[in-house]
C-alpha cells in the first residue's frame, strides 16, 4: 500500500496515527515495487489515446521519484521488456496447454486464436504493446520482439494444422499439407493482428472477439 492510498479515517485516529504513518513508510517487499511499477505502466497504457508515457509521469503516478524507478529498471526500455516477458510467458504457456489438451487441427488453431484475443481484451494496456502502438519512439528491439512473438504464434498454428493432415494419412509425400497449413496460419495470424489493432485504435471500444466464432468458421 502506498502512503497516498491510506484511508482518510487514519488522520482522525490520533492514537493510531503514528502506527499508520509507520505502515505508510514501510519498505515494499523484494520485487513488490518492481511489480507496482509494471502495473502502473500497464494501467497508464489502458488510457485511450494516451500520449507517450514518460518516466516522470510514471513516477508521479506512483508517488515516487524517477530515481526510485531506476533502482529497479535501468531504463524505460527494460520496463517494456518486462511487460513483453509477461505477454510471452502467459501466451505461450497457454498455447502449450492447448496443445496438450486439444488434438492438432482446426479446433486447436481456433482455440489459440481465441485465447490470444481474449487475453488482449482482458489486458488493453498489453494490447497496445502487442500491436506496437506503445513502442513508437522506444527502442527498436522492443518492436522486433513483438514481431517475433507473432512469428512464433504463426509457427505454432502452422505446425498444428500440418500435423493434423499428416495424422490423417493424407499427403505425407506431398508439399500440399505444408503449403495449405502455411497459408491458413498466415491468414489466422493476420486476422489476430488486425483485430488487436482495431481494438487498440478504437480506444478499446471494438471488441477483438466480436463475431469471433463466425469469423473462425469462415477461415477454417
Amino acid at each position: 500500500m502506498l502512503p497516498s492510498d491510506l484511508p482518510a479515517e487514519a488522520s482522525s485516529a490520533t492514537d493510531a496515527a503514528p502506527a499508520q504513518a509507520a505502515l505508510g513508510r514501510k519498505r515494499p517487499k523484494p520485487g513488490e515495487r518492481r511489480a507496482q511499477i509494471l502495473q502502473a505502466l500497464a494501467t497508464m497504457l489502458e488510457q485511450p489515446g494516451a500520449e507517450r508515457i514518460t518516466t516522470a509521469a510514471l513516477a508521479a503516478r506512483l508517488g515516487v521519484s524517477e530515481a526510485a524507478l531506476y533502482r529497479h529498471f535501468a531504463s524505460k526500455a527494460q520496463m517494456f521488456e518486462a511487460l513483453i516477458d509477461f505477454i510471452e510467458s502467459t501466451v505461450f504457456g497457454l498455447v502449450n496447454q492447448i496443445a496438450e489438451r486439444e488434438a492438432a487441427g482446426s479446433a486447436r488453431a481456433a482455440r489459440v486464436v481465441t485465447m490470444v484475443l481474449q487475453f488482449a481484451e482482458k489486458n488493453p494496456g498489453m494490447t497496445r504493446v502487442m500491436v506496437g502502438d506503445a513502442l513508437v519512439f522506444e527502442n527498436e528491439r522492443l518492436q522486433q520482439r513483438m514481431n517475433q512473438l507473432f512469428d512464433k504464434l504463426e509457427a505454432a498454428l502452422r505446425q498444428g494444422l500440418r500435423d493434423a493432415v499428416l495424422a490423417d494419412g493424407h499427403g505425407a509425400d506431398s508439399v500440399t499439407p505444408t503449403a495449405d497449413a502455411q497459408l491458413s496460419a498466415s491468414v489466422l495470424t493476420s486476422f489476430m493482428v488486425g483485430r488487436l489493432q482495431r481494438f487498440a485504435r478504437s480506444g478499446f471500444r471494438r471488441s477483438p472477439t466480436e463475431s469471433l466464432d463466425a469469423a473462425l468458421t469462415r477461415m477454417l
